[in-house]
């Protein structure tokens, strides 16, 4: 008798309905593939056995080079070498202010372009090309089209970033089943959504120190749903800074000011070993300039404890945005080449109180969780769980008097979809400018534009008669659509967020913080805009009703009513709050006199020619 085959626990219970998903980590340094196989995740390596793939193209003439191959040309032919796309990614050329060999083409407030020997290449051109090469890769070791992928992202990138990463993978002839935040995938590796954590929510900390830039997120796992509370970091903060610190400690012990390219490349190279080694030894000797220094692991954490002391007062920040204590965290997670440092693991062991979880490669964590999700939404596997992302800053639109109303909070789980009325502010307004915004503050001009649309077709109505519903719907990719309609005459209309270039990391960064810093000024601020734009409001009715019934004003009342109008005007052109309101108490002494005589006069002319006996009978 034949032996019947029965499947692994939550894979396909037939071989020939099993689809290929893969996770790709597009890393700024370094890029890589994995899937899932006989229900393991596992990363792919390519013919010469490598795992990770340097994340840099070199354009020549006639041919095209990736990876390792790329990376030998980057000092002999900088300008044709391209590496760290991702910092290009959904940014404009004006954003761009870091130092770079490249020279870019293109509109300071577009995407720009790579100038190279093959002609104009985009950042979503070149990204592309470095997913091609996986794709290519994952194609050869499974034998097999892939079906589907999970690429992921910084926690951080906005819509523009994330819209232009999408973009690229397209390009590159993959289905995207999903944008992932690279936070959320290392705690999927871990397999910190299983079953046995389903009795209580869970918050887990994942503290992401790559080569150049710091991530930390607080993710909590409840009743099956994977929610990343609060997001944080620092762009200018990774395992190469640590490398520069030592560098500068060296230099000073050696009583040297400046290095030449070559000497500083030296001195790094040196720094980045004696790292690495100090994982292992109590000390190391640095040889530098046919000079020889001893650096012990006391000495190395006091260089590096700057830089380490500001990842972990980004940590706190975050707890405090998802009202969380020490206690509260059940698990660290660590992600990224750098935290392989003893130094790392033991600060981040100090302030959380426990010892973070750091077996599996720092390096493939990333892509290993994204395969296993890949998997999960190819609908090979029906284990894991629902993943909620949020969004790294909040989005609104703008109100009258340059405010921002806010719809969507940051660290909102996203998909999600928020709607709110707004009305007219004219008599007989037949359109309304929808003014996308994104940002923490609460003046227009504190804030990113994201785009601007026109609903048309609003039939002419008195001014805040009319309602107009505003919808924001972010999708589970962190892309925004917005759309607006009249709800007694259905006109309609939508923008779908996708910009040519995104935020700068430090530019989320900015406004993340300027929210924090300026609470208290914006808070004035917007007190002291709609205090003048209801003193406005009120001088242009009290106008209009002049128009019509200044008659019913004594010489003395019309006096009174134009002296406190003039001091109204007059104090409106300051910023001075109290002044203002002042102004409007005393134009409301006479204004309220003046709409009582109107009112007066109304039911007069209504009760003109009526008798007693006409109310008597009216029933």
């Amino acid at each position: 008798m034949a032996l019947l085959q029965i499947a692994e626990p939550g894979q396909s219970s037939a071989p020939h309905e099993h689809r290929i998903a893969i996770g790709i980590d597009l890393g700024t340094t370094h890029s890589l593939v994995a899937t899932v196989l006989s229900g393991k995740a596992k990363v792919l390596n390519d013919e010469q056995g490598h795992v990770l793939l340097p994340s840099i193209v070199h354009y020549a003439t006639d041919h095209t080079l990736l990876g390792d191959d790329a990376k030998a040309l980057l000092t002999t032919d900088p300008k044709n070498t391209i590496a760290s796309v991702k910092r290009f990614m959904g940014r404009s050329k004006a954003d761009i202010k870091f130092q770079h060999p490249f020279d870019l083409v293109g509109e300071d407030h577009q995407m720009p372009a790579f100038e190279t020997a093959q002609g104009r290449k985009t950042p979503v051109e070149i990204s592309s090309d470095i997913l091609k090469q996986l794709k290519h890769r994952a194609e050869n070791s499974l034998k097999n089209p892939i079906n589907g992928a999970v690429i992921t992202v910084p926690a951080y990138f906005d819509e523009a970033q994330r819209q232009a990463t999408r973009d690229a993978a397209e390009l590159a002839g993959l289905n995207v089943l999903r944008l992932l935040n690279e936070p959320t995938a290392a705690a999927v590796a871990y397999g910190l959504d299983s079953d046995a954590h389903l009795e209580h929510d869970q918050n887990y900390v994942i503290y992401d120190l790559g080569g150049g830039t710091f991530d930390v997120s607080i993710l909590r796992f409840s009743q099956g749903v994977f929610e990343v509370l609060a997001t944080g970091g620092h762009t200018a903060l990774g395992g190469d800074d640590l490398d520069r610190l030592i560098v500068k400690w060296a230099k000073k012990q050696l009583n040297i000011e400046i290095l030449d390219d070559t000497e500083y490349a030296h001195f790094l190279l040196a720094a980045r070993q004696a790292k690495e080694a100090l994982s292992d030894v109590d000390y190391v000797e640095l040889k530098v300039l046919d000079q020889t220094l001893e650096l012990d692991r006391a000495n190395f954490e006091a260089i590096i404890k700057i830089a380490l002391d500001k990842t972990m007062s980004v940590c706190k920040r975050v707890m405090r945005d998802a009202k969380l204590e020490i206690n509260d965290i059940q698990n660290v997670v660590l992600v990224g080449g750098s935290t392989r440092s003893y130094a790392v693991q033991k600060v981040v062991a100090d302030v959380f109180q426990q010892e973070p979880l750091c077996t599996i490669n720092p390096d493939e964590v990333v892509a290993l969780g994204a395969a296993i999700t890949a998997n999960q939404l190819i609908g090979n596997s029906t284990d894991g769980a629902l993943l909620l992302d949020v969004t790294p800053l909040s989005l609104g639109l703008e109100t009258m008097g340059g405010l921002v109303e806010r719809l969507i909070s940051r660290n909102t789980a996203i998909p999600v979809a928020r709607r709110q009325e707004f009305t007219t502010y004219q008599d007989g307004q037949t359109a309304m400018l929808i003014h996308v915004l994104q940002g923490e503050r609460d003046l227009v001009e504190h804030c990113r534009s994201l785009g601007r649309f026109v609903l048309r077709g609003i039939p002419p109505m008195t001014a805040g008669q009319a309602r107009i519903e505003v919808t924001f719907q972010v999708d589970a990719d962190g892309l925004l659509m917005v759309s607006a309609k009249e709800t007694t005459s259905g006109v309609h209309a939508q923008i779908d967020i996708k910009p040519s270039y995104g935020l700068s990391e430090s530019d989320t960064e900015r406004l993340l913080l300027d929210g924090y810093k300026f609470a208290e000024e914006d808070k004035h601020l917007r007190h002291l805009h709609e205090t003048k734009i209801e003193a406005q409001r009120e001088l242009e009715a009290l106008e209009q009703a002049l128009k019509v019934d200044a008659i019913l004003l004594t010489t003395e009342q019309f006096a009174d009513l134009n002296q406190a109008t003039v001091y109204l005007t007059t104090q409106l052109a300051t910023d001075d709050i109290q002044a203002i309101e002042n102004a409007v108490e005393k134009l409301k002494i006479h204004s309220d006199a003046f709409a009582a005589l109107r009112m007066n006069q109304h039911i007069d002319q209504a009760l003109k020619g009526t008798k007693l006996n006409d109310w008597s009978n009216s029933n």
